[in-house]
């Protein structure tokens, strides 16, 4: 069979101000065209429809328009619920996902064969799908106790609560002439961030080892890390990365999908595909002059401006680079936090003179800011 894992969407995401949603047309749009043309026999979303849990109703239409336009490639077709989607109202579009012949599983359901899927390509080979949608430490204990597998200690880590689900979920994998596959939307002990996940749940406390996954799957598709990659295991395990970079820390990452070929009684044949249509984001660095004379990259810009600090200076390099959406000051000219003059005290100091020692201490000269200061202390003040 064959396999189309993709994850991280992001649908409704916005950039510094800058919608994204044009942007996800084209990704999605790329994404069914790469299914139209490889035919896969089932599509796995590993998580993160949306950015966020209240999705706009733009938001919740393309999504369900691509869920449905990978359905009508003719694949099976399995969406779980990441961190950033609201797991009960993605449960609320399943009776409109079964009509469609689309699989959802929003958050976790009392009865374990609920994310327990299984299908049979039109060439007759049989799979299993053990889908897991993202859970918080709370919800993981209270998992625990649902499944009534043991008594959920308060010692036990979120890592021992997911290994006992996940074993819970993947007891049948050990018939022979069958494809045991799992998806989950959740952080491996040694993969790699791909910069634009929420931290709080990319740290340790979130993290699992490999090892909760049987060496009897065939595949096991993650989501919630954005960088594609494989991570080392008893099984062949991968995050697919999200097929649009969602902010400036994945400028790096390869847009892409993964195609896997897999039958009951083969290893699994894993490949990228790119995802041509994902809008590029980019860094540049230099001063006024120095940019006004670079050649603009395609995309979106965050710009390290090398000048000091000023009154209209944003101004002054969107008018040069129109597509810039962050504009900082280059990191290598700000000063080290308690260098250059002695850190004003509080004590007896009034505004102005603290925000005059904040100037002084950034290396700040120019009196515009001075005056903008003081105007708007002024209309406070009055």
């Amino acid at each position: 069979m064959k396999i189309l894992h993709t994850s991280d969407w992001h649908v409704g995401k916005v950039l510094k101000g800058q919608s994204r949603a044009e942007e996800h047309k084209q990704v999605l749009a790329g994404v069914i065209d790469i299914a139209r043309q490889e035919r896969p026999d089932l599509v796995v979303i590993a998580g993160d429809l949306y950015d966020t849990a209240a999705p706009t109703a733009e938001a919740t239409r393309l999504v369900t328009r691509a869920l449905t336009a990978l359905r009508r490639t003719g694949a099976d077709v399995v969406a779980i619920g990441g961190n950033h989607d609201n797991g009960a109202a993605l449960d609320a579009l399943r009776p409109w996902a079964e009509a469609a012949g689309i699989t959802l599983r929003g958050a976790v359901r009392e009865d374990p064969a609920e994310h327990v899927v299984d299908g049979t390509t039109v060439d007759g080979e049989r799979w299993r799908l053990a889908a897991l949608p993202f859970l918080s430490q709370r919800y993981a204990i209270r998992a625990v106790e649902m499944y009534e597998l043991t008594a959920a200690e308060t010692n036990q880590t979120y890592a021992d609560h997911l290994g006992r689900i996940l074993t819970r979920l993947t007891e049948g994998f050990d018939e022979p002439d069958r494809v045991h596959l799992v998806t989950a939307h959740l952080t491996v002990v040694g993969a790699s961030t791909g910069g634009g996940e929420r931290d709080a749940h990319t740290v340790l406390g979130y993290a699992v080892p490999a090892t909760v996954f049987p060496g009897t799957a065939h595949y096991v598709a993650l989501g919630h890390l954005h960088r594609a990659q494989r991570v080392q295991g008893p099984c062949p395990i991968r995050y697919s990365g999200a097929p649009l970079a969602v902010d400036f820390g994945e400028q790096e990452n390869v847009p892409s999908v993964t195609l896997v070929e897999v039958t009951a009684t083969t290893a699994a044949r894993v490949r990228e595909v790119p995802v041509a249509e994902a809008t590029a984001l980019h860094t540049v660095r230099g001063t006024l002059a120095q940019l006004a004379e670079i050649t603009a990259p395609e995309g979106w810009l965050r710009v390290y401006v090398r000048e000091q600090p000023r009154a209209g200076l944003r101004e002054d390099v969107q008018e040069l680079l129109p597509r810039a959406l962050e504009i900082r000051i280059d990191p290598e000219l700000v000063p080290a936090p308690g260098s250059g003059t002695r850190v004003a005290q509080r004590a007896g100091r009034s505004p102005r003179q603290l925000f005059a020692d904040y100037l002084d201490n950034r290396g700040h000269a120019d009196d515009g800011v001075r005056e903008l200061f003081d105007e708007l202390i002024e209309e406070v003040e009055h």
